[in-house]
């Protein structure tokens, strides 16, 4: 393995040299590229094939959300993690543009750290209180249940890998604690997202999340 494959989109050089340092406490990740603004985080993307891109949330011209939504929709299975300095910004639009992290830039290094192992592993990496937030906002935003609400859909078996995936927990974890393959539990994912029209692990989870089927 050649380590984690990073790409530093923010458009303050002094940052972008934090998060360098910090990224080098890490034998196994390596940052492959820096840019200033989303258009160049989008080139740079086709050009470098990073594995997780740490996204500044506001840059001039194209920023980070417009960015992470052509970057997901053109290389889905690249991960990219939100930085912002507040917690206030539209984390909703954040979701739909399909991140898998949203962190302050005041996180811990081994947090930051943390964050990019969870979601090169396919998991997502949201902050506490962030975390908190969208519950909040999904059920401020919440229609009245339907007769044919999305849970009904799934079986029983794909709600308790539902449930996992909510956790954080891996497909080899969710394998384990089900006692069933790895390739079985890849099946119920993607019946999972088809059944309720979302992209990845982290608008699935976020789904549990507001439909209360674990504890935040």
């Amino acid at each position: 393995m050649d380590g984690i494959r990073i790409l530093i989109a923010d458009d303050h050089p002094l940052v972008r040299e934090g998060l360098r340092r910090v990224l080098e406490m890490d034998p196994q990740i390596k940052v492959v590229g820096e840019v200033g603004d989303g258009q160049g985080a989008i080139n740079k993307t086709r050009i470098l094939d990073p594995d997780v891109i740490l996204m500044d949330l506001k840059m001039p011209g194209t920023d980070g959300i417009e960015a992470s939504r052509v970057i997901r929709r053109e290389f889905p299975e690249i991960r990219v993690i939100i930085l912002t300095i507040a917690d206030d910004d539209d984390m909703l639009e954040v979701i739909r543009a399909g991140a898998s992290g949203y962190l302050l830039k005041d996180v811990e290094p081994g947090e930051l750290l943390k964050a990019i192992h969870t979601v090169y592993e396919g998991r997502p990496a949201f902050h506490p209180i962030v975390t908190s937030r969208l519950l909040g906002e999904y059920n401020r935003l919440s229609m009245p249940v339907r007769k044919d609400d999305e849970i009904s859909m799934l079986t029983e078996r794909e709600k308790e890998v539902l449930s996992l995936i909510a956790q954080g927990e891996s497909n080899k974890s969710i394998a384990h604690k089900l006692f069933i393959s790895e390739k079985t539990v890849k099946n119920h994912i993607t019946s999972i997202f088809r059944k309720l029209k979302v992209a990845d692990r982290t608008q699935a989870a976020i789904f549990a999340i507001k439909k209360r089927m674990v504890e935040v």
